[in-house]
This record gives structure tokens, sequence and C-alpha cells, in this order.
């Protein structure tokens, strides 16, 4: 019952969270940007180079693993009661 409350509590505040999130995506693109925090002298490749890119491929890999955890779970991991008896 724990667990229902704290996915209840997050649906409720999903703007805040959302908020939170770009803002955090924010600063980690102004602090890869910062030449003195992150060395950039052995990218292995120019687009390495971009303030930011990191941070970006990560949003874009969750993302993608969200959409293919959702179409797995409306193929078959999430059926109701009677597909389970056949």
């Amino acid at each position: 019952m724990i667990l229902l409350r704290i996915i209840e509590g997050l649906r409720a505040h999903s703007g805040t969270l959302l908020k939170a999130g770009w803002g955090m995506l924010a600063l980690f693109v102004v602090l890869d940007a910062l030449p003195f925090l992150v060395d950039k002298s052995e990218a292995h490749t120019a687009v390495e180079r971009l303030p930011g890119f990191w941070a970006f491929y990560g949003l874009a890999a969750s993302f993608l693993l969200l959409i293919f955890a959702k179409t797995a779970g409306r193929l078959g991991i999430q059926q109701g009661k009677d597909k389970c008896d056949e």
C-alpha cells in the first residue's frame, strides 16, 4: 500500500517533477559547458565536444527505454485475467 501512495503522490505532483527534471537537465548542460569541470580533450568524436551532449543522450535513451517498456507492457505483460486462464 505504501507503493500505491507513492505513485499517487508522484501523479499529483507530475508538473513539479517535470519542471524539476528540465531544470536538472539545464543544470547539467551548463556544468558540462564549463571547461574547468569537464575535460573534453579525450573525446572520441566531434559530437562529444558539444556542451550537454551526454545530458541529451541520456535523456533520449531514457525516453526510448520508457517507450519500449510501455510497448512491451501493452503487448502482453499487462494482460487481463481472462487471457491468463487460456
